[in-house]
């Protein structure tokens, strides 16, 4: 019984609709004895219905017949498949409330409605009723699209294409309104043709120079062939002759976003477009999710909150579409829904990485192991400017022998949380990858580094067994900040006064350093960041990520004990 209320209450059988409205109520059907505001509402849609004129109250009944018993097959709207003709009172009511979005639907369902009306009436027509037709169902179009997209049978479209071929033979070469509304109708009604379209208009764009819909056309079809440059040229031309046509200005500006010439213009031309549209205007909501898709493609944090933004605006604006323009669910808006989302997933990690990286570097054992390490570069240092032989505490000889392997094959992984930090223990038949972040000033009677495994833990390597006579080259060109090398069967050593686990390496031949593709280029001496911008001012060696790096470097690091000032 309600169900019969609601579908009297849409054919505007408003007495009907009453009647079975109080029938549900008072046979306890819950919604119906809740919905207090349905009476109100029916008085109100009579108040509108009676605007229309009797003629058009007679073609709205047959055209709901045949409009009723099919879905809408188009893909150029997000109407409800409630019905294919949009809703015309539900438009007439917003159209009566001052929406210029809801008056243009009405005015192009009109004509839409009075072009096709005659073929439910008869299958022939004089010249008069073929040229009324044709001007009508051409009204349609250049009022807007997405009203004729639909037609309530496959027979009714097939006979009006047979129409538009006809008149448009008719009018052979001539220069008419009627040939310009035979063409209108033809490039709308095989839009899906999309080369087809782009070829007929051609000629049509020559012949009706002042027809904005042909440039419009044009532009929509050059789009959805990817030919953006086209778009955007056509666009262009269709304003000159209208600078305030809506739909040209959304194309100009999708096709500058499209281009990616400049994201500027583009935002530029969608705001141009928000100026003027109604706020009600089928694509506000896409021009807001577009505007916003240009900034992600600007990748910036500052853009990336003004995308946020962006999208937020679509989405209050959905809230002002039409009720026939809802759901609304644009493909561009999921884009940017996924762009925001990933986005918002990498900001975190890289907020959880800071926090990580910040607690790596002022853990007070790697602390120590640099500092340590540079004060006995410093001691190298001093000692160099000096002209004397320096001395200090380094490791006795080892306890065990260390052996290589003539390649990584067949070795496993190793890093340096999963060594014995409290005994002399040769790992074989395992392999060491480590980074260079602390270099050598000198090579006697060992080469002391700084390195990093995988985990980014730190421990201090010394290194015996090279070549004298290659010892500034070692320290100076193999192995500098940012070098990776792999050490074979690794030998974690005690040190026998400080009790400090060391990686000592005996034989030389156990190091594999890795390929130069694999070397962290300008690595910032706090972090290990690579492509570090910043160097320090004073021995212009130093480089950094950022400034905070530097005042961690100087604080904790102590990076005045190796900083020779230039």
């Amino acid at each position: 019984m309600y169900n019969l209320a609601i579908l009297f209450s849409r054919r505007a059988k408003f007495e009907r609709a009453k009647i079975w409205y109080n029938r549900a109520r008072d046979a306890g059907h819950i919604v119906a004895q809740a919905d207090h505001g349905f009476e109100a509402d029916l008085e109100a849609k009579q108040s509108i219905y009676n605007q229309l004129s009797p003629d058009m109250l007679q073609i709205k009944d047959k055209i709901f017949e045949l409009f009723s018993s099919i879905k809408n097959t188009t893909s150029s709207s997000t109407a409800s498949d409630e019905s294919t003709l949009y809703e015309y009172r539900t438009l007439l009511e917003h159209a009566n409330r001052g929406s210029k979005t809801a008056k243009i639907m009405c005015d192009a369902q009109e004509h839409f409605i009075e072009a096709i009306y005659p073929f439910t009436e008869k299958n022939s027509f004089t010249e008069d009723e073929e040229n009324s037709i044709i001007h009508n169902l051409a009204q349609s179009y250049r009022l807007e699209y997405i009203v004729a997209a639909s037609y309530p049978s496959l027979d009714i479209r097939d006979k009006v294409v047979d129409l538009v071929d006809r008149v448009l033979r008719r009018c052979g070469s001539s220069v008419s309104q009627l040939d310009e509304d035979a063409r209108t109708c033809y490039g709308s009604i095989h839009s899906d043709a999309h080369t087809l379209v782009n070829t007929f208009l051609g000629p049509c764009k020559q012949k009706y120079p002042k027809s904005f819909y042909f440039f419009e056309l044009s532009a929509a079809k050059h789009g959805f062939l990817r030919e953006y440059d086209k778009a955007l040229y056509n666009a262009n031309l269709g304003l000159e002759i209208d600078p305030h046509h809506c739909g040209l200005l959304y194309d100009r500006a999708g096709a500058l976003r499209l281009l990616r010439n400049d994201m500027d213009e583009a935002i530029q031309a969608y705001r141009t477009f928000l100026a003027i549209a109604p706020q009600d205007h089928r694509k506000v909501p896409d021009a807001y999710y577009a505007m916003a898709m240009c900034y992600i493609e600007v990748e910036h944090s500052l853009n990336l909150e003004k995308a946020t933004e962006m999208y937020e605006q679509g989405e209050e604006a959905e809230k002002l579409q039409l009720p026939c323009f809802l759901p609304y669910d644009p493909s561009i808006k999921d884009l940017v829904k996924c762009q925001l989302e990933l986005f918002s997933t990498i900001k975190t990690k890289l907020s959880n990485h800071r926090a990580e990286n910040e607690t790596r570097l002022e853990n007070p054992a790697r602390i120590e192991i640099i500092v340590e390490q540079r004060r006995w570069q410093n001691h190298l240092l001093q000692s160099k400017s000096k002209n004397v032989i320096a001395s200090g505490n380094v490791t006795q000889g080892g306890r065990f022998s260390q052996r290589t392997a003539k390649s990584l094959i067949g070795l496993m992984p190793i890093t340096f949380r999963e060594m014995n930090q409290t005994e002399d223990h040769v790992y074989e038949r395992y392999v060491l990858s480590v980074t260079v972040i602390g270099e050598a000033y000198g090579w006697a009677p060992s080469i002391h580094l700084v390195t990093e495994d995988e985990h980014r833990d730190c421990k201090k390597i010394c290194i015996y067994g090279f070549p004298e006579d290659q010892g500034e080259y070692l320290i100076k060109k193999v192995f500098r900040i940012g070098s990776k090398m792999n050490i074979i069967n690794p030998y974690l050593r005690i040190g026998a006064s400080d009790k400090k686990p060391i990686i000592r390496v005996d034989e030389y031949a156990s190091i594999m350093m890795q390929s130069e593709d694999e070397y962290v280029v300008n690595m910032c001496r706090c972090c290990g960041q690579a492509n570090a911008s910043y160097r320090c001012g004073d021995c212009k060696r130093a480089r950094y990520c950022s400034e905070e790096c530097q005042t961690i470097d100087w604080k904790l690091y102590k990076h005045e004990l190796i900083c020779i000032r230039e």
